[in-house]
C-alpha cells in the first residue's frame, strides 16, 4: 500500500477507501505530519516505563467499532502511551478505562475495560474514532496538523453516513472539528456562530446527525471530578435516545 507523506496524498488516499479496513489500513500508512511522526516514533521508541517490555504500534491510529454504527464518539487524539502503544483508540490508559466503563454501563460495550487490541472488545451501535490520528506532544496538534488529518475523518464519517444518527463530541477541539464534516460529507454550511461547546450542549441540524458535547475523558477531567460516571451515563443515555438505540 502507498503511505500517505503529503497532504495532497492523504486527500487522494482518503477519497479511495473503499470500505472502513481499507480506511484503517491507509490511516496506519500516513506519514503526513512530520513533528507527529517523530514523536509518535520516539515514544514508541523510548517506552515508558512501565511498558518497557511491550512493542509499540508507534503508527496512527485507526477507528474501531461496526460499520453501522448509529452513534459515533468524536475524540482529540491518541495518547502517547495508551492507543500509541496498542493500536487501538482509547485502549491501555485511564482516558480508555473510564471511557469503555461508561460505554458498557450503557451497553454499548460487551466488557468494561480496554487494555490490548485483542483482548475481546466489541462496540455495539458505535464508532469510535479523533480528529487527529497520531499522538501529539503535549496532546496539542497543530492546525496545520489537524487540517492535514481532516479527510480521514471526513471520509469515516461518509463511510458510516448512512446509520450515523447522533455525534458525541469529547472535549472542545472535537466540537470543533465537527463542523467542517457538515461541509465536507453532508454538503452544508456550519452554524454561524458556532454553537458553544459544553458538557451536555446539543446541537441538531436538518438531515446530519445530532451532536452531543462531553467533557473529555482526561484523567485532568475524572481526577478532579468536572466528569463524573453519572455526567458520562446522562451522555450516553441521550445519545441512545436520539439515535434510537435500545
Amino acid at each position: 500500500m502507498a503511505e500517505s507523506r503529503t497532504p495532497d496524498q492523504v486527500v487522494a488516499r482518503a477519497a479511495r477507501a473503499t470500505d472502513l479496513a481499507d480506511l484503517d489500513a491507509a490511516v496506519s500508512d500516513c506519514f503526513a505530519c512530520p513533528r507527529l511522526v517523530r514523536w509518535r516514533e520516539e515514544v514508541a521508541r523510548t517506552r515508558r516505563a512501565a511498558f518497557r517490555d511491550q512493542e509499540y504500534w508507534g503508527r496512527p491510529v485507526p477507528g474501531f467499532g461496526p460499520a453501522d454504527a448509529r452513534i459515533a464518539i468524536l475524540g482529540l487524539a491518541p495518547a502517547a502511551h495508551g492507543g500509541n502503544r496498542t493500536g487501538r483508540i482509547f485502549t491501555g490508559d485511564r482516558s480508555g478505562d473510564v471511557l469503555f466503563a461508561a460505554l458498557h454501563r450503557a451497553g454499548l460495550a460487551n466488557q468494561p475495560t480496554s487494555v490490548a487490541a485483542d483482548d475481546g472488545l466489541t462496540l455495539r451501535d458505535t464508532r469510535i474514532f479523533s480528529a487527529v490520528r497520531c499522538a501529539p506532544p503535549d496532546n496539542k496538534p497543530t492546525p496545520d496538523e489537524r487540517d492535514t488529518c481532516a479527510p480521514w475523518l471526513h471520509r469515516e464519517v461518509t463511510l458510516i453516513r448512512p446509520t450515523l444518527r447522533v455525534v458525541v463530541a469529547l472535549g472542545a477541539f472535537a466540537w470543533a472539528a465537527w463542523w467542517p464534516v457538515l461541509r465536507q460529507v453532508y454538503g452544508q454550511r456550519p452554524p454561524s456562530p458556532r454553537p458553544v461547546f459544553g458538557h451536555g450542549a446539543h446541537w441538531s441540524g436538518a438531515a446530519v446527525p445530532e451532536l452531543l458535547g462531553c467533557y473529555h475523558v482526561s484523567q485532568q477531567n475524572t481526577f478532579t471530578g468536572r466528569l463524573t460516571p453519572g455526567m458520562l451515563d446522562d451522555v450516553f443515555g441521550r445519545a441512545k435516545q436520539l439515535a434510537e438505540v435500545d
